[in-house]
């Protein structure tokens, strides 16, 4: 397949900000070279930040994004750093999901930070989702540790059985390597809907850590 011109990963990345509803299309600007996008712009969130990776990202035959996009929130008065903790540690005691009580928040001048240990991928991933969307937040820090006490064998095999049961339709073009609870997912897909539940299926296997991502959409 051709390769798409920088020109035309621009014009597509522009395309999909400007039809996804959490983003104004003046916003974020797109910049491509030698197909590497950069994000720019000012936005009132955290949350808005991370919509505008994962637009461009949502563009076939982009593989790289340098994130430039700059917070800026438009905080209620009075509204401190401690009030943010405070409204993080409801955050994450609400979501049933979220084991709260085996992490901890930092904030500092707006940045959110996490810290613990858990026992999967996607409660590390359930936490920051928890408090990436509160008010004041300018950026969140995820150093929550995922806990590995099984082989990469193991690791590997229970993947491999999840998506026979999540994904049955795409497993056998899809390749799975894992080292370390690092798992690296390479193949083709043919939706977007097939390509997240190939993702759920690995991020929610205990052991995995971290997921390296080269799924293609065909």
């Amino acid at each position: 397949m051709k390769r798409k011109s920088d020109v035309e990963l621009r014009d597509e990345v522009l395309a999909e900000i400007k039809w996804d509803t959490r983003l104004e299309p003046t916003e974020v600007g797109v910049e491509v070279k030698n197909g590497v996008v950069t994000l720019s712009g000012t936005v009132d969130s955290w949350a808005k930040r991370l919509a505008a990776k994962e637009a461009a990202h949502r563009v076939f035959g982009v593989l790289d994004v340098a994130n430039d996009v700059v917070v800026h929130t438009r905080t209620s008065p009075g509204r401190t750093d401690a009030d943010i903790a405070e409204q993080a540690r409801l955050a994450l005691e609400w979501d049933v999901f979220v084991p709260h009580e085996q992490i901890h928040t930092t904030v500092s001048n707006g940045v959110l930070t996490l810290d613990g240990e858990v026992g999967t991928a996607s409660q590390r991933s359930d936490a920051e989702r928890a408090v990436r969307y509160l008010t004041g937040v300018l950026a969140v820090s995820n150093n929550i540790k995922v806990k590995s006490a099984v082989r990469s064998a193991e690791v590997k095999q229970a993947i491999t059985s999840a998506l026979q049961r999540h994904a049955n339709w795409e497993a056998d073009h899809v390749s799975v390597e894992v080292t370390d609870g690092g798992v690296r997912v390479e193949g083709t897909v043919d939706s977007w809907t097939e390509r997240d539940a190939v993702l759920s299926a690995v991020w929610g296997t205990r052991g995995v850590r971290s997921v390296d991502d080269r799924i293609a959409i065909l």
